[in-house]
């Protein structure tokens, strides 16, 4: 082939094979916040109590699928953010927690902190 034809095979960049899915990955995270009421309860700290709950109703084996992160808050009705996945989400309500959610994500900020369970692996 010479410079000047053509070369019509299909490219890893070609355009023309139609639109690339772009979809943006499901939220993992749902973001909980507490109050400054809601933190002067230590039952309110998962690093606290959700260790204890798991081992008395015999559900340690979630410890492997718990991922809370934390970040300090920048109001009263948001001293604290929790960043839960659903494993944890669950567990918090079944302790009869009723969670703040005002928001999700797909995974926390890189400024959060791991408060309990295993670290966010994506």
């Amino acid at each position: 082939m010479s410079p000047l034809e053509c070369d019509s095979s299909p490219r890893s960049n070609d355009l023309s094979r139609g639109p690339v899915d772009r979809r943006e990955p499901d939220p993992n995270y749902q973001i909980i916040a507490q109050s400054a009421d809601d933190v002067q309860n230590i039952e309110n700290a998962p690093a606290l109590s959700m260790g204890p709950y798991l081992l008395n109703s015999g559900q340690v084996r979630l410890l492997t699928t718990i991922s809370i992160y934390s970040l300090r808050g920048e109001s009263r009705e948001q001293v604290r953010l929790l960043y839960m996945n659903s494993a944890a989400l669950r567990v918090w309500q079944e302790m009869g927690r009723s969670p703040k959610i005002i928001g999700a994500q797909v995974r926390p900020p890189r400024t959060a902190l791991l408060t309990f369970g295993v670290p966010f692996s994506k």
